[in-house]
Formats: structure tokens, sequence, C-alpha cells
């Protein structure tokens, strides 16, 4: 009862410390001097730090690439590991996306969940544990990048600078823990031939994308056919004539891309009505064969699973360049197979292709512990102990998290069990009691691991 009192104190800062990263619009922009990753990362890693430093941490800032609170001595380090960088909004919001906005037992606003309000929550676990005068023999640190959500480019400069931890968590899963992180590959696609004129559509390739915009000639397509097509898709959409012209409009449900399932994604949902339509179209055809709305790779021949969970497959952009259109597309393949294994099938299976092509851009390998390995098991029994669920158990999941760019790390928390805050969607949020009680249960595991 002592820790969670003493977090109960904290619940009006870290609702106006929450406020205030969450007014950092922290998505990735153009380099500068000092801002690899754009101005608004950089002032808001600069805040956060401040913040910090207010709570009586020590703090370094690591080229603005990263940075770090710390308390505690000792050899050994500890580390926490959040982001404060962020998806872009997106449409849909019913308030401002950054400005927290409180309504009933939740507060809203982009990064409440990912990350910002996990940044909040283990900065107050080391405040609470400060308070205690619980022995630190052991350097805690809150490492905070501005990164992860493109590329965590963050947390390799980081390591190259600072090195590895010798063990820790990142505050950007579930709990009670992630003891596997699915494989990632990350394919771009362009066209050969079509007749569609524009089109555009998704806010960031790790996201399913919930609204596109097309411009077809009205020859290419009938108006009345496609109508009638998108009628019986579930998605909203417009299409207005103009010029000889349809401007569509088609609207989904955004969702991380390792979850695909949850969303609607309006390309595929686009792609599939054009063709019901009557629309003969090379890129149609080769989309709607090769990609479509199935989310398991089956039109690349890489439909596979293990114990842990199947391979996911998303269309995040959309776009025309010069002509020509391109996109990227999402995989997350199963914690008991490698890159190659997918990749081989992918360029087996388009091989001869003639429509469109294919190509593998980037691979990330998976990251597995097992469940009674030291680190998870300690992680375990700090969830446990403060909510009394025994019944859960830590999970493999398809989200990328900095686990797997940095040794002896899992993903814990933020999000519990059957909780859906809308992360990388509209209307994110957290709830003020699990806010809290992730920060109580961070207090617990911090004194699991300076027991190790």
């Amino acid at each position: 009862m002592e820790i969670q009192e003493r977090v109960k104190s904290y619940e009006e800062a870290m609702l106006n410390d929450l406020a205030t990263l969450v007014s950092y619009n922290s998505v990735q922009g153009e380099p500068q001097p000092d801002a690899p990753f754009g101005e608004v990362p950089a002032a808001c890693l600069d805040k956060a730090l401040e913040i910090a430093e207010g709570y009586g941490f020590t703090v370094k800032n690591v080229d603005h690439y990263a940075g770090y609170a710390e308390i505690g001595e000792g050899e050994q380090v500890i580390g926490v590991l959040a982001h404060l960088d962020v998806v872009p909004a997106g449409e849909g919001w019913k308030t401002d996306p950054f400005t927290l906005t409180r309504d009933g037992d939740r507060v809203y606003g982009r990064g409440t969940s990912d990350d910002k309000g996990a940044v909040v929550a283990s900065m107050i676990a080391m405040k609470v544990l400060k308070d205690m005068n619980v022995p630190l023999t052991k350097r805690i640190r809150l490492i905070l990048g501005t990164n992860e959500e493109t590329g965590s480019k963050c947390l390799a400069h980081y390591v190259e600078k600072e090195g590895h931890i010798d063990m820790g968590f990142t505050p950007d899963g579930t709990f009670p823990g992630v003891h596997g992180e699915k494989g990632a590959l990350g394919l771009d696609f362009e066209s050969v031939r079509t007749q569609i004129k524009e089109i555009r559509g998704g806010v960031a390739s790790n996201v399913v994308c919930n609204h596109c915009t097309m411009i077809v000639d009205s020859e290419a397509v009938s108006e009345e056919a496609l109508r009638l097509a998108l009628e019986k898709h579930p998605v909203t959409f417009e299409i207005k004539p103009e010029q000889g012209d349809l401007i569509v409009d088609v609207y989904g449900t955004a969702a991380h891309a390792s979850t695909p399932k949850l969303g609607v994604n309006a390309i595929g949902e686009l792609m599939a009505a054009l063709a019901e339509a009557g629309m003969q179209d090379d890129f149609v055809e080769f989309y709607n064969r090769r990609i479509g709305t199935s989310c398991d790779g089956a039109g690349c021949d890489c439909q596979v699973e293990d114990e842990y969970g199947p391979l996911t497959f998303s269309n995040g952009i959309i776009k025309m360049e010069s002509g020509v259109i391109r996109g990227t597309i999402d995989i997350r393949f199963p914690v008991t197979m490698n890159s190659g294994q997918i990749a081989s099938r992918i360029e087996a299976a388009l091989a001869g292709e003639t429509q469109g092509k294919i190509t593998v851009r980037s691979r990330t390998e998976p990251l597995f512990f097992p469940i009674d390995s030291p680190l998870v098991s300690r992680l375990l029994q700090a969830y446990q102990e403060v909510t009394g669920d025994l019944e859960s158990k830590p999970i493999t999941m398809g989200g990328g998290t900095y686990a797997k760019g940095i040794h002896n790390c899992i993903a814990f928390g933020c999000e519990f069990m059957g909780e859906d805050c809308h992360i990388h969607d509209a209307n994110e949020f957290v709830r003020i009691d699990c806010l809290l009680q992730q920060a109580e249960i961070y207090v617990h595991a911090l004194m699991k691991l300076l027991e190790a």
C-alpha cells in the first residue's frame, strides 16, 4: 500500500508532465543542426530531461538522438527505454491531439499511451524509489529516444555512445510482458502500367492506411459501378465527377501494422472495389493478386505461422510519383523463423511477375526470451504483486520495440491485456488509473531488478 499511496500522491504532477509532453507534435521532421530527427523531437527531449532534472535525477543529452535520466550508483545499469516521438495524428480526432484532454477517467492525446504516458510513469517510479530511500546499488537509467517510430536510429546511436544495459525493459508493449517480438520485413512495391492518374494515402509505413484519395478517368471505371462496389465494403467514401475524371476518397480504420486485422485498409478496399466495378488495369490486378486485403501474405506465398502466431502483412503508404505508383508493405513474421526464409518465399513468388514489382527494403530478426528466464520471471512477479493477476502470461507480439536494439531487454507494459488505447489511431488515450498502476508496477519491477 505504501508504494501505491506514494504513486497516487504524484497523480497531478504526472498529468501535468504528460500534458507538457503531449503538446509537442514530435513526429520526425527534417534534420537540423543539433536535431537529427527534426526540431520538435529534439525540443521534446530537452523538455523531458528538464522535467527529470526537476525530480532530482542526473540527466544527459546524447547528441539529441536520445537522452537519459539516472539515479543510483554502481557498475550495473538497469535500463528503462521509452520514446518521445509519435506517429502522425491523422484524421478523425474528437479533441486536439496535441492538447491533453480529460474526459472522465481518460486523458486523450497523441502519445498518451505510446509512449509519453510511459515516460511519465517511469519517471514517477524512479522518484518513488528515491523518496523511499531504497538502496540503489545499481544505476537506474531512463533512456529516452526520439526516432523509435521511424527506425530507432536514436537507440543505435545511444548504444554506440553509451553501450548496452545489464538488464531492463521498455514500457512500449503490453503487460504482463512480451517475451518474444516477431521479425520484420519492410517491402516496397511499384506499378509497371496503370490508368490511375493520381493516388495517395497513409501516414506511416507501420500504420494501416485509413484514408486514400484517387483520381481516375471516368472512362476507365463507371462511377455507378464503383459506387455500388464500395457500398459492399466496410468503408465510407465519396466520389466526385470533375472534368471527365472521378475523384474518389475512401475512409477505413487505422491500426498498428502488427495487428492489421484490427483496422480496415482504405487502399486495399479501394483496389478490391475497382476490380469488382470492372476496371481493367495492370496495377489494380497486381495489387489485388499480390497484396489484397487478407493481411496474411498469401499473395506473396508467405502465409506462415508458428506456435506463437501468424505472419501479418500490411500496406501502409501509397503515392504516385512521375506516373509510377509506389508504396510500402510492413511484414511481421513468426519468432521462430528468420528474415531469409520469408524473403526467399517472396522472391520466388514474384519471379516472372510483369504487372508490378515488390522488393525487400529492410530486415529485422525476431527477439525471443523463454518465459522462465530470470528477466521475464522477475518482471512477471512485479506485475502479479501489484495486480493480483496470476492467470495472464507473457506474450509474443508483432510490434517491434527498442528491446531488439539493446541487450537484455523486453517490452513490459504500457497497455494492459484487453485494453485498446487506440495506439497509432485517432483518439489515443490512457486511463488515469492505468497510468498510476503502470507507475506502481514499475516501482516493483525496478526493485526486483535491483535484487537480481
